[in-house]
């Protein structure tokens, strides 16, 4: 696995996109800056899908929405399994244990 790197601030990221759009090339940043050539046409094409350009994949707010609701789904599968786990330690407390099948005849 690669390593883990802290992420370039937006305004370097959005200074790297300026840059190979004025004609640079991403391989000649990376000789003079610190991010990969790669990693540069990572960002170039980012922006392009944020400016519409493109439609290949998310926007940046679609990841951000998407990060964000799954973390909403994670949190709320955690305090369902709580939820679930504490009414049946309280059923089998109070001997209320409701029958199996769900009818009721």
């Amino acid at each position: 696995m690669g390593k883990h790197r802290i992420a370039y601030p937006a305004e370097f990221r959005a200074h790297m996109v300026e840059l190979v759009r004025a004609g640079r090339r991403p391989e000649e940043l990376e000789k003079e800056f610190e991010p990969t050539a790669q990693t540069i046409y990572n960002w170039v094409a980012q922006a392009d899908r944020d400016a519409g350009v493109r439609h290949d994949g998310l926007t940046t707010a679609e990841r951000q929405e998407l990060t964000k609701l799954r973390r909403e789904v994670r949190q709320l599968k955690m305090e369902r399994d709580i939820l679930s786990q504490a009414a049946a330690w309280f059923a089998r407390e109070t001997g209320a244990v409701p029958p199996k099948g769900g009818t009721d005849s």
